[in-house]
Formats: C-alpha cells, structure tokens, sequence
C-alpha cells in the first residue's frame, strides 16, 4: 500500500473544458506554440501511463482516445477523478498563478473538495510585492509597506516562494541592501509600467523581508526557491541552485529553513547543499514528471548526497490535474523502483525502504511545515 503524500509545492487547476490543442500547451513547460505534439515526450508518456485508469480507460490508451474520455466524462468529473487518484493527504499551493491556458484556476476551497484533501497556501512574494506597487506607496514608505502586507500574506499560509531565479537569476549578492539603495530602487520600480519586479535590489529586499519575518514567526515556515529548470522566462544556467551557497549561509543564523524546488539538472548540486547546511532542503517535483522513465534515475542521483530527511515530495501540477496524478505516481513509483535497486544490491532492507518511502512522501513535510 503506498503512504499518503503530502505535495508540498504545486499550483491548482483549469476545470473550464479544454481544446485538444489548449490541453496539450499544457504539457510543456514552454509558452510557444509547439513544434511537435507534446504526447510525443517523456511527460505525455507518463500521463498516459498513469491518467488513464483513473478514467476507466487502460494504461497507455492514445492521446486521442484519452481526450475523448475526458471529454465524454466532462471536466469537472475528470478533475475529481484525478486527483482522487492521487492519493494526497494534503497540497500546499503556490497561488502565484491564477489563469492556465486562458481559463482561470480553482480557488483554494475548491481545489481541496476535487481533491478530497486539506489545501494550505504558499505565498508567492514576487505577486505581493506587485500588488502593493499598485497601490502606489511612495518610494520611501516602501520597505515599511512591504514589510506590513507580506506579514499580512503570511499570517495564512504555510510557506512563502521566490521566483528570483526567473526574475533575474539566483546569481545575488547575498548581503541586504541599504536603506538608501532600496528607496533608489523602488522609486525606479513604482515608475515601471507594466509592474514586474526584476530589480534585483528590491528581489533581494523582497526574500530579506520574507526571512526576517518567517525568522518571527513560532513555528518557523519555510521559505521556497525555483531552482533549475521552467519555461522560457528563465536563463537556465542561473538557476543553478549552487549561485545561492551565500545566501544560504547568510540565512543560516536566522533557523528559516528553505527548500529548493524542482532543481534539474542541478538536482546534485541542491543535494550537497541539502547535505552540508542544516536548514537546506530539496526536491525534484515537477522534473520527475518531465523526464518519465527516468525518475528512478534522476531521485537516486539526488540521494546520493542528501540526507533522507531532507528531501520532500511535490507534483508542481499546474492547470491539468493530470500533471498532479502523474507527480505522484512517478514520485511513489520512482521511490518505490529505487529501494528496491538498493535492496537487491544489500544496501538496505525490506523495513529501510518502507520507512525512506514513508519519510520522502509525508513525513519529511510534515516536520518541516509544523503539520500535527
């Protein structure tokens, strides 16, 4: 019987009835066209070994008669299905995102009936700092206005995010900015249309202010990082999760744990760090997805450095409920695939492999987030 998971990082899901083509635009991590169809991965694979079952269909059944199915079942069906399949006992979702494919996303409530699972928020601070530059704060009343609407955000949620690495790179000095070169920044910001924040003294500002306020907070929250790979917004080899070693060991002091996400093909790198600093976790979320038949390949690579308890389970699924139903299979199977690799070799035993399966699904999140 496989553990519960807890997905400690994903996103919620479109229910609208999707076009063929608006279906599979989600399938990519790229926001252009496709210059082939999707299903012809490693991801379509996935989905269409493990989706289909939870429509009454078999595994592997063609794109096109899956589509039919869901589509003869109805969205709103489909999504109820799939993530029941899933098995979680809890997401914590990144509401950063609101729309996927041009339709909107569940709200947090209902997200958590389809799924028949608990829903808590992650707090994407790139989003707050944007909103409140559209209430327009003077320069000088920034960092003060900043500082009294994250507290406010926070108060709710179970974690907070940064996407610096697809806002400028996580290639920053580690330091905090001053006062004076904060204002600068933010009177350039607020004069910006449209409002995005790509400053990296005021994304420096920004993950400071998280830190020094989840660092208040009893108990602590994590703050997440995007590491490794995404869509096109991002320059690959600056999200390698090593460029954060000094802000790593600048947080430490403050006991703010923090979690890099998804971490391909950086995901050994985010395992050393994982390993040498006690507040440093990882997981490889969505690429387990997106590189299909080798997830027990890429999470082995990632246990090779770092510690059992550090590393956590997460789909990433965005928009499809499909990508939160192949997560978690890929993740169990993939687990499931590699103890017994160690098992045939005498590294571990039967009791071991249960008990990493049980750590890296549920237990590791629910230490780390404070869950009872």
């Amino acid at each position: 019987m496989l553990p519960p998971l807890i997905d400690h990082h994903t996103h919620s899901v479109v229910v609208a009835d999707l076009t063929p083509e608006a279906f599979r635009s989600l399938l990519t991590e790229s926001d252009r066209p496709p210059a082939a169809d999707p299903f012809d991965s490693a991801l379509g694979l996935a989905v269409r070994r493990w989706c289909p079952p939870a429509l009454g269909l078999p595994e592997h059944a063609t794109a096109d008669a899956y589509l039919a199915r869901r589509h003869a079942l109805g969205s709103e069906e489909a999504t109820r299905r799939l993530l029941g399949a899933a098995g979680f006992s809890a997401l914590f979702v990144d509401t950063g995102l609101v729309a996927a494919a041009g339709q909107p996303l569940l709200g947090l409530s209902e997200l958590s009936a389809a799924a028949g699972a608990p829903v808590r928020e992650v707090v994407r601070l790139e989003s707050v700092a944007e909103r409140l530059a559209a209430r327009a704060p003077a320069a000088a009343d920034w960092s003060a206005a900043l500082t009294e609407a994250l507290a406010a955000e926070l108060a709710g949620a179970v974690a907070v995010k940064s996407v610096l690495a697809y806002r400028h790179g996580l290639d920053v000095p580690a330091e905090r900015p001053g006062r004076a070169e904060v204002i600068e920044a933010a009177g350039r910001f607020l004069a910006d249309q449209p409002l995005r924040l790509t400053d990296q003294v005021l994304l420096r500002h920004l993950l400071w202010t998280a830190v020094d306020l989840c660092a208040q907070r009893r108990p602590v929250p994590p703050v997440q990082l995007h590491t490794g790979f995404g869509d096109p917004d991002l320059t690959l080899h600056r999200a390698d999760p090593a460029l954060l070693t000094p802000f790593v060991r600048a947080v430490e002091p403050t006991g703010v744990p923090l979690v890099l996400l998804h971490c391909y093909p950086y995901h050994r790198q985010a395992g050393c760090l994982a390993q040498l600093f006690p507040h440093v976790y990882a997981d490889v979320g969505l690429t387990l997805n997106h590189v299909g038949p080798r997830a027990t390949t890429v999470l082995g690579e990632l246990l090779e450095p770092a510690p059992f308890g550090k590393v956590l389970a997460s789909t990433d699924g965005y928009g499809l409920p499909e990508l939160h139903l192949a997560g978690a299979a890929q993740f169990h199977h993939a687990v499931a695939d590699l103890t017994r690799q160690w098992r045939r070799a005498g590294a571990c035993t039967a009791v071991d492999g249960e008990r990493i399966a049980r750590m890296l699904a549920e237990e590791n999140a629910r230490e780390l987030y404070h869950l009872s």
